[in-house]
């Protein structure tokens, strides 16, 4: 039997495994509510957040329904197309959030440094259709998606575009579309166009430090937004609102790990 290539699988990946599992081998009975979030965790050995990527992950592929404000339950097994969809290349939510922080931010650095009025004002355009689109009642993610092509076309580097629209496009799968309709709210997208036109004033300002800045701390918001608790309320996930949920043991029974994963 020839030698084949050791495959790192996303963490992610691993405890969704494990926890699909569990649910197969009747360990969660269907309609039966998930340990919190928080002892899930704790008897896995992950952090919460890798735990929500996997159960977003699951919740995907049809194994479990996240309830806002209730829990997480098991769901009668999904016959078809939930089964069938292949996760493998997905990227981690939250990796692709702190690569783009990374990248975006030397981006946006470079973009003040070298930028002209009119990219400058090309940028904003992609502004004011976002608030249009929000006002509108419209996903603004196309409008968004252009504001980021267009800070890393100021650059004039196309490579640097091409990693951009990448990074960007990699969002556009099954997982961030379930994140995005569990955490997105008119008043998410309406602190995300704050953000931007913050990434835009220091754009104008040509200081790379503060274009920089600006753009890791709007990524540095979305990550935490994509780290809050999956059965929070919309209202509990308003912008500068605290937590104020109860967690409280389900008694369901404690899941046993058959390898212990390591924390992010």
């Amino acid at each position: 039997m020839p030698i084949q290539v050791i495959e790192t699988q996303r963490l992610y990946r691993q405890i969704g495994e494990q926890l699909r599992k569990l649910i197969e081998a009747g360990e969660f009975k269907v309609g039966a509510r998930l340990p919190a979030e928080r002892d899930l965790a704790t008897q896995l050995g992950v952090s919460r957040p890798s735990l929500r990527e996997a159960l977003i992950a699951l919740e995907v592929q049809g194994y479990i329904e996240v309830r806002m404000g209730s829990g997480i339950y098991v769901c009668e097994p999904a016959t078809g197309q939930g089964l069938a969809l292949d996760l493998e290349r997905e990227e981690a939510p939250l990796e692709l959030i702190h690569a783009r922080r990374l990248v975006e931010g030397e981006v946006a650095a470079a973009a003040a440094r070298v930028g002209r009025k009119v990219q400058f004002d090309a940028i904003e355009a992609a502004i004011v259709r976002m608030e249009k689109d929000a006002r509108a009642g419209v996903n603004p993610l196309a409008a968004d998606r252009l504001f980021h092509l267009r800070v890393a076309e100021t650059t004039g580097n196309s490579v640097l575009i091409g990693l951009v629209r990448r990074l960007f496009d990699a969002r556009l799968g099954p997982l961030f579309a379930k994140l995005d309709r569990h955490f997105e709210t008119p008043e998410v997208w309406t602190q995300a166009i704050a953000e931007h036109r913050e990434v835009l004033k220091a754009l104008r300002s040509r200081s790379p430090a503060k274009a920089r800045a600006a753009m890791r701390r709007h990524m540095d918001v979305a990550f935490k937004r994509l780290t809050r608790s999956l059965t929070r309320t919309r209202r509990d996930r308003a912008p500068n609102r605290s937590a104020g949920v109860k967690r409280t043991s389900t008694g369901s029974p404690p899941v046993r790990p058959s390898t212990r994963s390591r924390q992010r």
